[in-house]
């Protein structure tokens, strides 16, 4: 039989707020820190010791650190956990609530109102942070005297490593209007990112108590009071999502309880009643992002044969828009989805099923140029939807190398011509290994790549994805309609470019034996 240690529990003589501090450690003198980092933890055990380790381990310092983990009645070895390192360490302050709320919103807001350090971050209790992370953001939030700096979020997966909201990592910016950064409202996750105490505790900004969306809400009302941020491309953050997926409240949600908490923060953003165009940008994302894109992409919604519960709850959402002084759908950024919305207005349901499967299932989608704007053709589609635009479009015309450089050339199609800066070669399985790449484009969009295989060499053996970037972050790939294979050798290693099975130029890398 196994036995697992546990430590002695202490008396806990929980407060009118039904929270316990243990050791009492806010009774004492505490020294000024840098930075709060407020973990809410449940059930955590797996990694909650890396997770505590990647804080201590930073440096910036664990004596410039307040570490403040709020346990919501974990049933596992958590406060085990929890009670070695606070008697081990004088900067980290646990604290057991009396009653499981269901929600880290209750922890969360627990730890803004025990935190006295100048800035403050959050941890989930199953991520980890870059060992300078936080040395990072502080000195730049020091430097320019910004109210919130954010940087690059990894998500670690089985299958590899991804970058999450790119839009937020992709360059370094200073003093900036958070208006300014094109989506910046998405993916507003309580990851690589600090922000100064006073603009939560002064507009007494608080998580709201629910299973989803509760740091949607947070983080939007953060970003609408804070005058200027900043953005690095530094890594900051580790996103757990190894084998931890079930244990998320948000993926113990279903779309439309999902979609419930949605119409929650759509209120809450109307009754602020920001600036119009404040407003446009904040709602965008709620309607556009959250309630077409996510809503209806959802492999349930192409199951389930009671899609009449999802029109219902989407004529809830629409049902807000009455509220507001201008036509939501002009806002919306992907075409794609105003189609969609005009489907579901002149309830055409079965045609909007079909456009869904059609464009879960159609890989390669074809794609004309009217007036050297790229469009995709719906073949089911009256003329009316049938062409949708799309921003930019890519084709491969003819490659080759020279003196070790392989030259790559293409034809693009867009709005957006001169806004293509570079382009950028990334491995399929770690977006941690990648190049920039120098790309050439004319006003009639007549393209010319290069990668220099020396440079490569220092790349791991591997797969890898070449984009074309655009408007800071947004990639498309360059598509090759004919199928080939070309293999050039450089320094004991094979350099093959090839057809990907979406029809786009890819790169595999492999060393010669």
């Amino acid at each position: 039989m196994e036995w697992k240690w546990k430590q002695k529990q202490p008396i806990m003589n929980y407060n009118a707020e039904g929270y316990y501090i243990v050791d009492q450690k806010l009774n004492t003198e505490r020294k000024s820190t840098i930075v709060s980092v407020i973990t809410p933890v449940y059930n955590a055990e797996k990694y909650l010791r890396k997770t505590i380790d990647s804080v201590l381990n930073q440096s910036i310092g664990i004596e410039n650190i307040e570490f403040i983990l709020v346990d919501d009645c974990s049933t596992d070895t958590s406060r085990d956990i929890l009670l070695e390192y606070s008697s081990k360490f004088d900067n980290i302050i646990v604290v057991f609530l009396k009653r499981n709320t269901g929600t880290p919103g209750r922890p969360r807001n627990i730890g803004i109102q025990l935190s006295s350090s100048r800035y403050i971050s959050f941890l989930d209790a199953d991520d980890w942070l870059e060992p300078n992370g936080l040395e990072v953001l502080s000195n730049i939030l020091a430097e320019t005297g910004d109210d919130y700096a954010v940087g690059k979020t990894i998500q670690i997966q089985s299958i590899g490593k991804t970058i999450i909201g790119e839009h937020e990592s992709c360059k370094e910016r200073r003093s900036e209007s958070p208006f300014s950064i094109p989506h910046i409202f998405h993916h507003l996750g309580p990851r690589a990112r600090m922000i100064k105490t006073s603009v939560i505790k002064d507009n007494q900004i608080i998580f709201p108590e629910m299973k989803f969306a509760e740091d949607k809400q947070f983080f939007i009302d953060v970003l609408t009071h804070c005058r200027a941020i900043s953005t690095t491309q530094h890594p900051i953050y580790y996103l757990n999502r190894l084998d931890n997926q079930n244990t998320r409240l948000s993926n113990q949600t279903n779309i439309i309880q999902k979609t419930n908490c949605n119409l929650k923060v759509i209120n809450h953003i109307i009754n602020k009643k920001l600036d119009l165009e404040k407003e446009k940008m904040v709602l965008n994302r709620l309607y556009e992002f959250d309630s077409i894109t996510r809503f209806f992409h959802t492999p349930h919604f192409q199951k389930t044969k009671f899609k009449i519960v999802y029109y219902h709850k989407f004529n809830q959402v629409l049902k807000t828009t009455k509220k507001l002084s201008y036509e939501f759908s002009e806002e919306f950024i992907q075409p794609m989805n105003k189609v969609v919305y005009k489907l579901f207005c002149e309830r055409k349901y079965k045609q909007l099923e079909s456009f869904f499967a059609w464009e879960k299932k159609e890989k390669i989608k074809e794609v004309i140029i009217k007036e050297n704007r790229p469009f995709v053709v719906v073949p089911f589609l009256e003329d009316t939807y049938k062409y949708i635009r799309i921003p930019m479009h890519s084709v491969f015309v003819e490659e080759y190398v020279e003196k070790n450089i392989y030259y790559l050339k293409f034809k693009v199609f867009g709005d957006d011509l001169e806004s293509i800066t570079h382009g950028l070669i990334r491995d399929t399985k770690n977006a941690l290994n990648e190049s920039s790449l120098p790309v050439s484009v004319d006003k009639s969009g007549d393209g010319l790549l290069e990668i220099d295989l020396k440079l490569l060499n220092y790349l791991p053996t591997s797969t890898y994805s070449i984009f074309l970037c655009f408007n800071d972050y947004l990639k498309i790939n360059i598509r090759k309609q004919i199928q080939s294979k070309n293999q050039y050798q450089y320094n004991h290693r094979d350099f093959t470019f090839y057809n990907t099975i979406y029809s786009n130029v890819g790169l595999k890398i492999t060393t010669i034996s």
